[in-house]
């Protein structure tokens, strides 16, 4: 075997390297403005107004989903539902339709954005300065 290899006796194997694309511009690495957001966070007041929304927003999708879905828009029926239910239940299930509804517009734009900005897709041209 060592005269058909010729002088080299070992065999050299380069894998075979997949070359990764690596944007500039990282979704995860994307900064985060308070002004970018579809809530109103007046300046030097965004973490109160962070745990307003936080106790608010959740209690009020948990209301919308209790008359919407469960009470069948029954108002009587509504009423009674409320009056029997914690707060922190009604909360929780209001937390949940949100927190899934948050996880799906991530997905979204993390989507959209892988999109916008793979090799090879076309951007408008843009001169040097």
């Amino acid at each position: 075997m060592a005269g058909l290899l010729g002088n080299n006796d070992e065999i050299k194997i380069r894998p075979h390297e997949k070359k990764k694309f690596q944007s500039e511009n990282n979704f995860g690495k994307q900064e985060i403005k308070y002004e970018d957001t579809p809530l109103f966070f007046p300046p030097g007041l965004e973490k109160i107004f962070l745990l307003i929304y936080f106790v608010s927003l959740p209690y009020i999708a948990g209301l919308l989903f209790f008359f919407i879905y469960i009470a069948k828009s029954n108002y009587e029926a509504f009423l009674k539902l409320v009056q029997e239910s914690s707060f922190i239940m009604v909360w929780a299930i209001g937390y949940e339709i949100l927190a899934a509804l948050v996880l799906l517009y991530i997905i979204k734009m993390a989507i959209t954005f892988s999109i916008e900005n793979k090799p090879g897709s076309k951007k408008n041209f843009k001169r040097p300065v």
